[in-house]
């Protein structure tokens, strides 16, 4: 049958038309939501296939990667994720001396796996529908207090069961807005280490100019391995713990991808928002987009200068600059989405039918539904605004983050502080905190309310440059030495200067204004919104009882699923579905630290020595697909229909940014790394290819 046709049959029109492609699947569900829809479009497995909990399937090879997802590629434990979602590791472990950021690392054997404290990852076990144990003597009429305490309770008595005589971890998540709660049973491991990483002129090649953009030519992959204690459970670290041995791996496969061939995505996206009135994304688009992206260009232009000067200061702030611009550069495509597709207008449309048919079929529970949300939105606005400039303006701002954390107990704290301390400063350039302060406050004077101003910014609106200078040259927080030198002193005597110190005055002045003024407001508005969404989703699924809804991600295990295929950027600008070397090359710039291609990778493209992983004279290196992802999928596996690795998710092109609230199939393409383009780089750019011997590739 021609695809599109099949496509066309697959469509259910709603709030949207929604395509096979669109949506995050429930692993376990599948086979009763998509697993057909996915064969018909290439898939050769089935569901138990992808989901099992009697035999091995490929969620036994998936693994939530600290917020990011990885996948096990070796029955010895060896996984592969992305570089950024390996970032703070790498960084952790670089130095002037030994800057693994700018030369990439390579364990040559076991030996060299490198330990990283804090780090773990977690293998899910299974997710279990509990709805009906979470609503146990729930009753329709039931005051909200109470309802939460039995809840609660139910919760902590599902999750003692599914803990009980065993070494997992469980959670409880809602799904619909609370119209259904699954239980999810993980396995945790706490020793993982680093075993490779490109340097960052491949892993984060063409940095913040080519991130969330077509074409991209990003290696950007690192790996890690898990270890485990003889039994092959989880262990804190040891040197006498051995690799971890999975229930399942998966099998690589070199055979490329072609235009409308299927793919799949499993992983672990973050946060969603697709059933949102109007009133939330006009918000987004219109105020808090705009005033965010603004913030924090603020903050990336104080970071780039002096990062840009000196090469300790670039490696100090790497991790705190890849983070600050990433959002930032996804909420830019993300307005630009809504404001193309008319999300705001199409959102409308749809709760004036809503709301119609609500009055057709007399469902007086949903009639004055929508107006009632439309009002809390109004009340919340100036709330939720000033709480993000909170986020935003006031959280960056390190000298007041530092000076609310050290206040001690009793005098063992004191040790643990000075680690703490030591660990701070080790990432902090007082230049870059006195510029980003004076023009984060300016700002934040300028856009909010005197309702949620803290007095000092009030008293010193008129000049806060002085304002600045003299906080930080006041204050003990500025000085690592000074830090250190007041944790010699006895509990009491520390108190007691941190609590008259101006940096901790400030910051609690602002925190003051968070906890009495912002935060149980906002909760409380957001809750009765909540709840208004609980009685909304549930009118949906009964206005379109033949429609098949996905949850929103939530940091849960999820399939989503599409096919190779480029797409149409603008008038008269098609962009292929597949990048190469040559485009790496075109853009390498010596002058230019984010397209500074190494030179053993320039000595390999004049020679050609491709080796094994030459494709018709060239090396692929990533390619796009209509898979349904946002922030968490990155890491995630990129499957065929065979269930073998063929990519590995990074990014989505800036077109499609606003799918976490509007997926639209025309523009909405993940970017992957071509798994070719990894073993390349791992064989002949690194020499590492005695990794490749643990590998199945096919």
């Amino acid at each position: 049958m021609n695809r599109n046709i099949l496509i066309t049959l697959l469509c259910v029109f709603s709030l949207h038309t929604v395509w096979a492609e669109e949506g995050m699947w429930l692993p376990n569900l599948i086979g009763k939501t998509k697993i057909k829809e996915m064969q018909a479009l290439g898939l050769k497995l089935s569901a138990d296939d992808l989901y099992s909990v009697n035999q091995r399937s490929l969620k036994d090879a998936i693994v939530n990667f600290s917020g990011c997802t990885a996948e096990i590629i070796s029955d010895a434990g060896l996984i592969l994720t992305n570089h950024h979602c390996g970032y703070r590791q790498i960084q952790s472990h670089s130095s002037v001396e030994h800057d693994y950021l700018t030369n990439g690392f390579w364990a040559m054997n076991r030996g060299e796996e490198l330990p990283n404290e804090g780090l773990s990852v977690k293998i899910l076990i299974s997710m279990e529908d509990v709805t009906e144990q979470m609503l146990e003597g729930i009753k329709p009429d039931m005051q909200d207090d109470k309802r939460k305490k039995l809840m609660l309770k139910n919760k902590e008595a599902i999750i003692k069961g599914a803990t009980k005589a065993n070494h997992y971890t469980a959670s409880i998540e809602s799904m619909y807005y609370a119209n259904q709660y699954f239980l999810f049973t993980y396995e945790v491991f706490q020793d993982v280490r680093l075993v490779a990483a490109p340097p960052s002129s491949i892993g984060k090649f063409g940095g913040d100019t080519d991130n969330w953009m077509w074409p991209r030519h990003t290696g950007d992959f690192s790996m890690f391995r898990i270890y485990a204690d003889s039994d092959n459970k989880p262990a804190t670290y040891s040197k006498d713990n051995v690799p971890y041995k999975p229930k399942n791996s998966f099998t690589i496969s070199t055979q490329g991808v072609q235009p409308g061939d299927f793919t799949m995505v499993y992983g672990y996206p973050g946060r969603t928002k697709e059933y949102i009135t109007s009133d939330e994304v006009k918000y987004t688009e219109s105020l808090s987009n705009p005033h965010k992206i603004n913030l924090r260009t603020l903050r990336l232009e104080v970071m780039n200068s002096y990062q840009a000067k000196d090469p300790a200061v670039r490696i100090m702030y790497a991790a705190k600059n890849a983070s600050c611009s990433n959002a930032w550069k996804k909420w830019q495509g993300e307005t630009k989405g809504l404001r193309r597709l008319g999300v705001t207008k199409e959102k409308q449309e749809y709760e004036s039918k809503f709301t119609a048919w609500a009055k057709a079929n007399n469902k007086s529970e949903y009639i004055d539904l929508l107006p009632s949300l439309h009002k809390l939105y109004t009340e919340l606005e100036p709330y939720q605004f000033a709480l993000e400039y909170y986020n935003e303006a006031y959280r960056p701002i390190e000298l007041l983050k530092v000076a609310t954390s050290l206040k001690l107990k009793k005098a063992d704290d004191i040790e643990s502080a000075r680690k703490s301390i030591k660990s701070f400063y080790k990432d902090y350039y007082l230049p870059i905190d006195i510029e980003t302060t004076k023009r984060l406050m300016g700002e934040y004077s300028k856009n909010i309310s005197v309702d949620f101003t803290p007095q000092v910014l009030i008293d010193n609106k008129d000049d806060i440059s002085v304002w600045v200078d003299d906080l930080f040259a006041n204050s003990v927080f500025s000085s690592e030495e000074k830090v250190l030198a007041l944790l010699d002193k006895d509990v009491e005597s520390i108190n007691s200067i941190i609590e008259s110190d101006p940096a901790y005055i400030v910051s609690k002045e602002f925190e003051a204004v968070y906890n009495g003024k912002l935060k149980e407001k906002v909760a409380n508005i957001n809750s009765r919104i909540t709840q208004n969404y609980t009685l909304y989703m549930r009118g949906i699924m009964e206005m379109e009882p033949e429609r098949v809804l996905y949850p929103d991600a939530n940091s849960t295990l999820r399939i989503a699923f599409g096919t190779i295929e480029g797409f149409n950027a603008a008038d008269a600008v098609h962009y292929a579905h597949q990048s190469t070397i040559e485009g790496i090359m075109e853009k390498d710039n010596p002058n230019i630290y984010d397209y500074d291609v190494p030179q053993k990778l320039r000595d390999i493209y004049n020679t050609k020595d491709y080796g094994r992983w030459e494709v018709d004279g060239t090396i692929p290196v990533a390619f796009i697909a209509s898979n349904h992802t946002t922030g968490g999928n990155s890491g995630s596996p990129v499957i065929n229909g065979n269930g073998e690795l063929i990519g590995l998710n990074f990014d989505r092109c800036w077109e499609s940014t606003m799918s976490d609230i509007r997926y639209d199939r025309d523009l909405c393409r993940n970017i992957a790394v071509d798994i070719r383009y990894v073993l390349f780089l791992v064989d002949k750019y690194a020499g590492a290819g005695y990794l490749l011997e643990e590998m199945k590739i096919k």
